[in-house]
Parts: structure tokens; C-alpha cells; sequence
């Protein structure tokens, strides 16, 4: 395990430079990938004819090997990090769009009826309304994709030492070193769980009025007997609401 950082010359990167590139290869795709799910999300919440066949499309997708995206993408991309990401981006779809559309779907109609009365238009509404009551869900999407794209980068060692950490993996078979593969694989499941707690924090910091602890009988917290006729309370709702109409 002596040689555990030491990484061969033909990799061209040290090994803060593979964790540089690894974290591009990975979060890239991932941001793209929420860029195109957040309009295409909504556009199903409000044509929710839509969602089916998107829905069927971006499985599809995943379900399509990334050997096989590289050998379509390699004749218009080279052998570039841009042929590792955009397989990526498409595979983040079929996690993030239903988590998008399940989350804005949740929110209560009572507060997009008040939203409306306060005079939000769709857009208005969508941004400072829906969204921050679906952070939470959208969140735990996210939190999905970038694990998943962490792990995937790995594969980019097929085309030309594009795979980041995943190159050390195959140094590992061709040098006879087998902690180059120990290194890859430790440094990767880091990355991901680093990623993870980050995204966690940033639920924290969005929705702080969501409580920190469990619910229900385990939470010791005193539950209210519903009444008939009556809905019960939705405690996101009124901060985002408060908060949109400043």
C-alpha cells in the first residue's frame, strides 16, 4: 500500500487533479440534467398527458448502455469529457423528471388557490411557490443523481482515460497494482457520501422550516385529532408563501 498516491504519468493528473475531474464529470451532467427536468417537469404537471410518455422516453434511455451512447456520441464529440457527461446528463432525467413532478404535484391546492388570490401568475407561482414547498423532494432526487453520477463517471476509462478515478482502475489490471484499484474505489464512495451530506445541508439551508427530527409516535410531539370536515394544516406552505409575497 506504499504506492496507495502514487498515480501513474500516464494518467496526467495527480490525485487531487482526478478528484477535480472526477467532481466535473459528475456534477456537471447532474446541474444539466435539473436544468432540463425543472421546465420539463413542470410542462407535465400542467399537461399531465405529457408525463407518460416522457416518462416512457427517459426510461428508455436509461435502459441504453453507456458503451453504446459512446460509440454514437465518439464520431461528433471525440474522445472528450463532453462524451462522458451528456450520457449522464440523460440518465439523470429518469430521476429527476418524476421527482420534480411527484413533488410539484404534492402542493396543496389550497396554497396555490392563495398564491393566485395574492395575484402570482403561473411562472410567479411555479418559482416562488411550488418550488420551494417541493424542495425537500426535489432534494432527495438530486441526492439519487449525483450518487449514481459519481459512480458512472468510472466507465469514461473506456475512451481514451476519461473515466477520472475510474482510470486508476484500469492502471490498476495493466501495472499489476492493485491498490490503484483500492484508491478509485475508497476515494469514489467519499466523493459520494461527501456529495450526499452536501445536499442535505443545502435542504436544510432552503427549507428551515421543516423540523430536523422524525415525526409521528417516535417524535414525542403531541398529534392533534383531525375533525371532520377539516384538512389538516400544511406548515410549508405559509413560509413560502410569506416569503414569495415580500
Amino acid at each position: 500500500m506504499s504506492g496507495f498516491f502514487d498515480i501513474p504519468s500516464d494518467l496526467q493528473h495527480s490525485w487531487w487533479g482526478l478528484i477535480g475531474l472526477h467532481l466535473r464529470e459528475a456534477l456537471l451532467p447532474v446541474l444539466a440534467g435539473l436544468l432540463l427536468a425543472l421546465p420539463l417537469g413542470q410542462l407535465c404537471v400542467r399537461l399531465r398527458w405529457l408525463y407518460a410518455p416522457v416518462l416512457w422516453v427517459t426510461t428508455v434511455l436509461y435502459a441504453i448502455p453507456s458503451l453504446a451512447f459512446f460509440v454514437v456520441l465518439i464520431d461528433y464529440t471525440g474522445q472528450t469529457e463532453l462524451t462522458v457527461m451528456i450520457p449522464l446528463t440523460v440518465y439523470s432525467l429518469v430521476v429527476l423528471v418524476p421527482a420534480i413532478v411527484d413533488a410539484v404535484r404534492s402542493v396543496p391546492q389550497e396554497t396555490l388557490a392563495a398564491a393566485t388570490a395574492m395575484g402570482f401568475g403561473p411562472v410567479r407561482r411555479y418559482l416562488q411557490v411550488q418550488l420551494p414547498i417541493a424542495v425537500p423532494a426535489i432534494i432527495a432526487g438530486l441526492r439519487v443523481a449525483t450518487v449514481s453520477s459519481i459512480s458512472l463517471v468510472s466507465v469514461g476509462t473506456l475512451i481514451g482515460n476519461q473515466g477520472a478515478l475510474g482510470n486508476l482502475l484500469h492502471d490498476a489490471t495493466i501495472y499489476n497494482r492493485p491498490e490503484l484499484a483500492w484508491n478509485a474505489v475508497i476515494t469514489m464512495a467519499v466523493l459520494a457520501m461527501l456529495a450526499d451530506a452536501a445536499l442535505v445541508l443545502v435542504r436544510v439551508l432552503l427549507t428551515p422550516w421543516m423540523p430536523s427530527g422524525g415525526s409521528g409516535a417516535g417524535s414525542g410531539r403531541r398529534t392533534t385529532p383531525k375533525t371532520a370536515g377539516t384538512r389538516p394544516p400544511v406548515p410549508a406552505a405559509e413560509p413560502a408563501l410569506k416569503d414569495a409575497a415580500r
